[in-house]
């Protein structure tokens, strides 16, 4: 059985999506089997890992929504071993379908019941949101990453965060987890990333990954390309330091 996990984060521009197609894309360059689902109506990690969203007729909110099974919706990508649930357009209509549903916060939960036999890890790329899709995200991870970007303005609202995540594990989800926090867009020029990494740790004491992801242009460029930073820059720095995350995530897991 596979083990899920959500990357979110509220905060738009932190580095949610790369974090989360790059985790997913390192995991399967390790060699494990990984499916990736696209939980943000932007599609932002479909697209970045060559899907044209667009173009395509179904999608995670056809699942959702019962029409199609999950999966005979998800696509092959150029990495072996990971496959991606491409949000579509509709994918936003869900966000008040969704609110009126007898069990609406489950249905992402219900519908990876039948996938979790088939992946070692499932990674759901959250919405920039608190809304009732990135509730979905929450309640059917096993565990939560958090992107944080080195700058002040982006540990607004983590407090926030932390409390839903709380409430999700007193009302729904017991054994939900956070795992850390992951820094991102880490210049060590900054005075002030250093700074940030200290005030990070007053809200993670003994969540925070030790591996950091730097700032760098081509790991901007790569989703523009449709490609992940191992196929973009495969010896590059942001590549390594996602290869460092994706060990890091299975030395946590014993593997």
């Amino acid at each position: 059985m596979s083990t899920i996990i959500s990357v979110v984060n509220q905060k738009g521009g932190v580095g949610k999506t790369t974090t989360a197609v790059n985790l997913a894309a390192g995991l399967s360059e390790i060699g494990k089997f990984v499916l990736l689902v696209d939980l943000d109506p932007q599609g932002n990690a479909t697209s970045g890992l060559g899907i044209k969203y667009q173009e395509l007729e179904h999608g995670l909110y056809n699942a959702l929504m019962g029409s199609q099974r999950l999966h005979d919706v998800a696509h092959n990508t150029a990495h072996v071993g990971l496959r991606v649930v491409p949000a579509t357009p509709d994918l936003a209509g869900a966000n008040v379908e969704l609110v009126n549903m007898e069990g609406r916060e489950q249905k992402l939960a219900d519908i990876l019941t039948e996938v979790k036999h088939a992946y070692d890890y499932i990674i759901i790329d959250s919405p920039p949101s608190l809304g009732i899709l990135t509730l979905n995200g929450l309640v059917a991870a096993d565990k939560i990453i958090i992107p944080v970007q080195a700058e002040y303005y982006a540990l607004e609202g983590l407090g926030q965060l932390l409390k839903t995540i709380d409430l999700v594990k007193a009302n729904i989800k017991p054994n939900l987890d956070v795992l850390g926090a992951v820094v991102t867009m880490y210049d060590s020029r900054n005075r002030l990333s250093e700074e940030v990494m200290h005030e990070l740790y007053k809200y993670f004491p003994n969540n925070i990954f030790r591996s950091v992801i730097p700032r760098t242009v081509r790991l901007a460029e790569a989703p523009s390309f449709g490609k992940s930073i191992f196929h973009y820059e495969p010896g590059g720095k942001a590549a390594k330091a996602y290869e460092r995350l994706s060990r890091e995530l299975l030395e946590y897991f014993g593997q």
